[in-house]
């Protein structure tokens, strides 16, 4: 029996997630019954197990840092990423409008509209490779907002193998 939470609103469908913290959840349609949420549940167990343990040993490996940690990278990334961006800007004649470090979990940057960067402070548990990768692709979207193959031949011009680079990002 897997445990599961379910959420209720006025929807048409049923539909299964996992969430950030390797829990089950079930949204569910205001008149759908336990019964009919069981067998839906039921029916994607095999899915839903494999997903479950694929976040729990992702969570296992990859532990809440303590607030000393945060501090820390937030302190490096203050003092290795503006340079960095500077560096780089130089080098693809852009000109980003300001820097600011977060503490964002599902990205590692982001750029606005108005070519201020964004850079989370758990880009410092990256290699420098992926940090320059990060810093170059948001460099990249002050000439392209976009993930057009024009942006991709700005980020390859400058790192032929970004490829790579990003693959670092996403173990």
């Amino acid at each position: 029996m897997i445990d599961y939470t379910v959420i209720r609103s006025p929807r048409r469908t049923l539909a299964l997630e996992v969430t950030r913290q390797g829990a089950a959840l079930v949204r569910a349609p205001l008149r759908a019954s336990d019964a009919d949420i069981t067998r839906f549940v039921d029916s994607h167990r095999g899915w839903l197990e494999k997903h479950l343990a694929a976040r729990q040993a992702f969570l296992a490996a990859h532990p809440e840092p303590s607030a000393a940690q945060a501090d820390a990278w937030r302190q490096q990334a203050k003092e290795t990423l503006p340079p960095l961006v500077a560096h780089w800007a130089q080098r693809m004649g852009v000109q980003p409008a300001g820097i600011t470090i977060t503490a964002a979990r599902t990205r590692c940057g982001s750029g606005s509209g108005k070519n201020r960067l964004s850079f989370s402070l758990y880009l410092m548990a990256y290699p420098e490779t992926a940090i320059e990768y990060v810093v170059v692709h948001e460099l990249a979207h002050i000439r392209h907002h976009d993930h057009s193959p024009a942006f991709y031949r700005e980020v390859e011009a400058y790192l032929p193998d970004w490829r790579a680079r990003r693959a670092l990002l996403h173990r």
